[in-house]
């Protein structure tokens, strides 16, 4: 079979078909997962980059990130996809992207509304690992807004765009994909706490539903963003 017709075959059958080898999706899983037992042990989102600071840690998050997601392309590409297969689509008018900008914002309210319900029920609160990641001064905020914009993209095309959908394969069922991707999520924020892994496992799954809903990152990584951004300078005055 030439290659034409495998790249054909993998995006004609976008939800039968492993989008790259399992022991690339091990070494995805494995790679968040000891960045988090890191972050966990040290307190801190990024322990390499917490010397230099908080404009340091942040630009550590985003290379990491990215890194993540260039190995990503590579192991895709090798089954003939590419990034924008796994995102679903890209915006080809201004309408499109509003209409997911609404779908994201409408979201972010619902969302809202459970995950602090599970935060009341928790008792979850701040530590000082996440109190320390907030900026402070404008160029932290630029710099934080960035790691904002990156997590929105990154971590939506790594978690929904990809685990869920090698983890729909590997259980035959997207209820599996979505609730494995959920938890590698949860689990991949170990320097938040035990509390606030369990409230960011929900936060995954609902925006996997989000994702297999639309068949679309797009309006999944809006609400990251915003979610993100918001979140952090409104947090950065009420946890002083």
């Amino acid at each position: 079979m030439s290659s034409s017709a495998i790249a054909t075959q993998a995006v004609n059958a976008p939800d039968h078909c492993a989008v790259a080898p399992a022991w690339h999706t091990a070494v995805i899983v494995l790679v968040v997962l000891g960045a988090s037992l890191a972050g966990a042990l040290h307190q801190n989102l990024s322990p390499i980059g917490r010397a230099q600071g908080r404009v340091g840690g942040y630009v550590i998050v985003m290379l990491f990130e990215w890194a993540l997601v260039a190995f990503i392309w590579w192991g895709v590409k090798r089954r003939g996809l590419s990034l924008n297969d796994l995102v679903g689509g890209r915006w080809t008018r201004a309408s499109e992207f509003f209409r997911d900008l609404g779908i994201a914002i409408g979201f972010l309210l619902v969302n809202g509304v459970i995950l602090s319900a599970i935060g009341h029920l928790l008792k979850a609160s701040h530590n000082q690992a996440m109190k320390n990641l907030l900026p402070e001064g404008p160029v932290e905020i630029v710099v934080y807004l960035l790691v904002c914009a990156t997590a929105g993209f990154c971590e939506e095309l790594i978690f929904r765009g990809y685990l869920q959908r090698q983890f729909a394969v590997l259980t035959k069922a997207p209820a599996g994909g979505i609730a494995l991707q959920a938890i590698v999520f949860g689990f991949g924020h170990g320097y938040q706490g035990w509390k606030y892994m369990l409230i960011i496992i929900v936060f995954g799954a609902m925006f996997g539903l989000l994702a297999h809903w639309l068949r679309s990152l797009r309006p999944g990584m809006l609400a990251h963003f915003v979610q993100d951004g918001v979140g952090g300078l409104l947090g950065r005055h009420l946890m002083r």
